[in-house]
């Protein structure tokens, strides 16, 4: 992983280990994440990747039952050093989160409006008035209609598009400089994940923010990110600009993803190829190449060990045999 003195994220090796009835299972292991500031990384992946859980562990957001290994550094500071106290003041100043449902994000007793001026209050000393001027003026910025009355409102008195908007203005309301983005639009219309798409870019530019954008849609991807990093049974696979990676995928899994990836409109007898069987049980993973049992190159030699990351190009890497052996001199 390549960093230089400008980075404001830097996750080196990092795992997260969760205790259960089969044992101990690695859901990360051994990720390298750099992130500049303005600088959007996309982590894509299947469900159970472990996209969210790498997403959660740089603001330690996991149960105390949970294992965070290796090392996460954010804004220089040491994270998984960082006591109660100075978590609570790096959580939304330094670092805020979208998550992938607002309805859960936000307290159903509340009105909207208040929350979020009580997360100003907690972290700046402004006056509840003050802190209320902001929440509106946020409101206005992420174009949410008839904001002054919209502040009033309970979450459920929000459409879906409206209540990530919102989720999206408390994310913002402490000026962060780390925005981490968990599927936020997932559960929209392809009109308004569009919508929030384009604000989020706005906003980048605006405040200046590094992302990192957790999806499993290849386009939203491209449409979103400067990088791409796939991840695959807890281990980043691919990684690199979002052109190499797009265009030059070599890894057999990335492969599959924009395969299975429709471009237009299918004719009626045209069928999307899908990636055979399932990603695999992490509490009893295959031996070696965790994709090795749905990967249609699978060799023996696969199964010996984990695939070392293997350069592919000035800043893409990829983590399998096969690129190892085109790489390798004639």
């Amino acid at each position: 992983m390549s960093t230089t003195a400008d980075t404001i994220v830097e996750a080196s090796g990092l795992t997260v280990d969760f205790a259960s009835g089969k044992g101990l299972i690695r859901a990360v292991s051994g990720v390298d994440l750099s992130l500049k500031p303005g600088e959007t990384l996309a982590l894509l992946g299947e469900s159970g990747s472990g996209k969210s859980v790498s997403l959660r562990a740089l603001m330690r957001l996991h149960p105390s039952s949970a294992k965070i290994g290796g090392s996460v550094r954010v804004d220089g500071r040491d994270v998984l050093a960082m006591s109660p106290r100075e978590l609570s003041a790096y959580r939304g100043k330094t670092i805020s989160m979208i998550f992938q449902d607002p309805g859960l994000a936000f307290d159903p007793v509340y009105r909207i409006g208040d929350q979020i001026a009580e997360s100003v209050m907690r972290h700046e000393r402004v006056s509840r008035s003050e802190a209320r001027r902001r929440a509106l003026e946020l409101f206005e910025r992420v174009r949410i209609p008839s904001p002054e009355r919209r502040l009033d409102n309970y979450p459920h008195e929000m459409s879906g598009g409206m209540r990530q908007r919102a989720m999206i203005a408390l994310a913002l309301a402490c000026r962060p400089k780390v925005l981490l983005a968990d599927e936020p639009t997932t559960a929209l219309d392809a009109t308004v994940q569009i919508q929030v798409l384009l604000l989020l870019r706005e906003l980048q530019r605006e405040f200046g923010l590094a992302i990192v954008f957790v999806t499993h849609d290849i386009g939203v991807a491209v449409e979103i990110a400067d990088r791409i990093a796939v991840m695959y049974a807890g281990r980043i696979v691919e990684s690199g600009s979002c052109r190499d990676v797009i265009r030059n995928a070599a890894h057999p899994y990335t492969q599959g993803l924009l395969a299975s990836r429709a471009h237009g409109t299918l004719a009626p007898d045209q069928r999307l190829r899908a990636i055979p069987g399932a990603p695999p049980d992490l509490a009893a993973p295959p031996p070696g190449c965790a994709f090795g049992p749905r990967c249609d190159s699978f060799a023996e030699a696969c199964a010996r060990a984990v695939p070392e990351n293997v350069r592919v190009g000035v800043a893409h890497e990829a983590r399998c045999l096969l690129a190892a052996a085109a790489m390798a001199p004639a």
